[in-house]
């Protein structure tokens, strides 16, 4: 064991949409989880990991904290009870622009009962200007729930306070040896980090009803020393949402499939060919969800 390093899984928990996969990706410093708007767009967990000269971190990214409404849903909530079961850090995030309601800081308190190491983050600063705002709106929404020195304030966009968090995880975490080598940065494989690109970029170009009614899924990658081929499957759940997915005369698809190769050459450094397929699978988040995430 390397004298004084530190090793250790922390999971990132909160709210959909309250920045999870932007800190990590920020942390990490590479894109390993989908990021967008929309909410609960993490489905799995993730794992990004960073390692400086006397630690490695290991995130586990994991879906919104929500209500169960159908099988994908209690899949993404498993992942969340899992990987904070698992940590030996938690992070909870909230949006500090919005206020925590009641169920939430029952859940914070639950929390903290069942896991010794947890660290309250707000998250998104930079969308309030005055410090003195953004202490006290911070403040408010803790209420008694931590002491001052048990939380931060950051900004993914401008990278404000992360600094002083990763150096508070630090010394939260036990002694022992490096998981993974130093030039890794997730557990993933390429294939799923293409599949999590072209769900992302999907996000960002459908309509409001549509992509989390969407899956991806790789089946076939093909690579050598010099290029990859990969076939990959989008499935949605309606006629109507496939033919919205592929766009008039296929443009949606034709931009998805040029964002996504451009993303896997620079990801592998070699020539990349993408073939994108569209199909229905009714109702596959109630019954199918096994077909597409394990």
């Amino acid at each position: 064991m390397r004298q004084n390093f530190k090793c250790g899984y922390v999971a990132v928990l909160g709210r959909p949409n309250a920045g999870k996969s932007s800190l990590v990706n920020f942390l990490v410093g590479e894109e390993v989880a989908v990021v967008s708007h929309r909410q609960q767009t993490t489905r799995n967990q993730i794992l990004g990991i960073k390692t400086g000269e006397n630690y490695q971190i290991i995130f586990i990214d994991t879906p919104g904290v929500h209500h169960s409404k159908n099988n994908l849903d209690k899949f993404m909530m498993k992942n969340v009870r899992s990987a904070s079961a698992a940590a030996d850090v938690v992070l909870y995030l909230f949006d500090c622009t919005k206020d925590i309601e009641d169920e939430e800081k029952d859940y914070i308190k639950n929390l903290k009962t069942k896991c010794e190491k947890v660290i309250l983050v707000a998250t998104k600063t930079d969308k309030i200007a005055k410090k003195e705002q953004k202490n006290a709106k911070i403040l408010q929404n803790i209420g008694e729930i931590f002491k001052e020195d048990n939380f931060f304030a950051i900004s993914s966009v401008t990278g404000d306070g992360i600094e002083s968090l990763e150096k508070y995880i630090v010394e939260l975490l036990p002694e022992g040896d490096a998981i993974f080598g130093e030039d890794e940065y997730t557990d993933k494989s390429v294939r799923f980090l293409l599949a999590e690109k072209i769900r992302g970029l999907l996000l960002e170009k459908l309509d409001n009803e549509i992509p989390h009614g969407v899956a991806v899924v790789v089946t076939d990658f093909d690579e050598d020393e010099n290029k990859v081929l990969a076939q990959v499957e989008i499935v949605c759940e309606r006629e109507q949402h496939k033919g919205i997915i592929i766009g008039r005369g296929g443009e949606n698809l034709k931009q998805i499939g040029q964002a996504a190769r451009e993303y896997l050459e620079k990801l592998l450094d070699k020539k990349c060919t993408i073939k994108l397929f569209v199909k229905v699978d009714k109702n596959w988040r109630e019954k199918n969800v096994g077909n597409y995430y394990n």
